[in-house]
């Protein structure tokens, strides 16, 4: 079937008919039930990730410590010794019993952590399985220090003085290495959620435009706006959806961190955020033209599997990259089109970038957009009312309008 001429329609229809074809787009998918459902599952897995992360690390770290008689001063030494570092103070309780034997049944039926038990020359440390745990440290050095304070009384000596030139202070060198692992959980996020969302809504474009060649939808659509008008509105339609659904999550994703406590974070991860929304919009509207193009190749929904193959391809390549490679391979592809969308917000959020790097990756991006909507409103208005068989990229290429 031939192709009409685009620039007819262009000619005697007003520019701004793919707003219309947009809305087309945007009130069909919000009314698709596997789109909504979709979206409330990721929403409702993001909160249950702090849910989950929430009750394992929630609430002050609370031991429970078998003795015969409670050494004076040594549970509260242990205790501050424990908090150190957190931000609510660890508990120690203890569980009184009569004998030895007592501490030690309590300990192996899980009632106490440890038993503290006295000995001749001091106290003796009994756990389950022998290891040296964070509380079995905390103990040691806390009837060590109780242990020289007494002994120093009873000698006469001042403390104080024995302790002169002792204290040692501790400087962070890098701050921000506390984060590191959240850090580095965010910049992964980046990564995947670019990837799931260009993946589904790429898919969903593909499919719409094969759907409207297979129903002849297109042809009446085509008869009533130019197809270059087609093409703007599913990829303005498209792109704001997979917009506001990131941005419906990554809200979703900042609540948990701020109630979670990771408020210090936040204010580290602004500009990348920032940065990760401009480059989404880029890299998303030059792979959304790629595949409407993928659409308006094939003539079924089974031809899908081979044109939408550089679509996916652009996709994986760079993901795989952003999770596996090291940091100099990494610098490199944060500053390549599209797959920077991957990769420079995880970079920014890991720590500091230069402006130049970040400003390249924003210019190559938008050349790349620029290229693949030129690129991709020439084929797809040779291509989309073509009906018969598959076309490869070549093929669309080399027809003329």
């Amino acid at each position: 079937m031939s192709t009409p001429s685009a620039d007819h329609h262009t000619s005697s229809r007003p520019n701004n008919l793919w707003r219309l074809i947009a809305q087309r787009e945007i009130s069909t998918r919000i009314r698709d039930k596997a789109f909504l459902g979709g979206t409330l599952f990721s929403v409702v897995l993001i909160i249950g990730v702090f849910v989950v992360s929430a009750i394992v690390s929630g609430g002050p770290r609370s031991y429970d410590v078998a003795v015969i008689e409670e050494p004076p001063g040594v549970l509260d030494a242990a205790v501050q010794t424990l908090s150190i570092g957190e931000d609510e103070p660890a508990e120690i309780d203890t569980v009184q019993v009569d004998s030895v034997e007592d501490a030690e049944a309590a300990v192996l039926d899980g009632d106490a952590d440890l038993a503290l038990l006295p000995t001749a020359d001091g106290y003796e440390i009994a756990s389950e399985d022998g290891t040296d745990s964070q509380l079995a440290s905390a103990l040691r050095a806390a009837i060590a220090e109780t242990a020289y304070a007494s002994n120093a009384e009873a000698a006469g000596v001042d403390l104080a003085d024995l302790a002169a030139g002792a204290a040692v202070e501790h400087r962070a060198l890098d701050p921000d290495s506390s984060d590191a692992g959240a850090r580095s959980a965010v910049a992964f996020g980046f990564a995947i959620v670019f990837l799931l969302t260009a993946m589904s809504f790429g898919m969903a474009i593909s499919q719409s435009v094969v759907r409207e060649k297979e129903s002849r939808v297109v042809e009446i659509l085509a008869a009533a706006v130019p197809i270059r008008a087609l093409l703007w509105g599913k990829i303005v339609g498209n792109t704001v959806l997979a917009l506001g659904q990131v941005v419906i999550l990554v809200a979703v994703s900042l609540a948990g961190l701020a109630l979670t406590g990771y408020d210090e974070l936040l204010t580290g991860l602004s500009g990348a955020m920032a940065w990760y929304v401009v480059l989404f919009i880029l890299g998303f509207v030059s792979l959304a033209a790629l595949w409407s193009v993928a659409g308006s190749l094939a003539s079924k929904q089974e031809d899908l599997q081979s044109t939408t193959l550089p679509g996916q391809m652009l996709l994986f390549v760079p993901y795989f990259v952003s999770v596996l490679a090291g940091e100099s391979v990494r610098t490199v592809f944060s500053m390549l089109p599209i797959v920077s969308t991957m990769v420079m917000p995880g970079r920014i959020a890991e720590g500091d970038v230069p402006l130049w790097q970040i400003a390249v990756a924003i210019a190559s991006t938008v050349v790349a957009a620029v290229v693949f909507v030129r690129l991709g409103e020439r084929m797809f208005e040779r291509t989309v009312l073509r009906t018969g068989g598959k076309l490869g990229y070549r093929q669309a290429l080399a027809m003329r309008d």
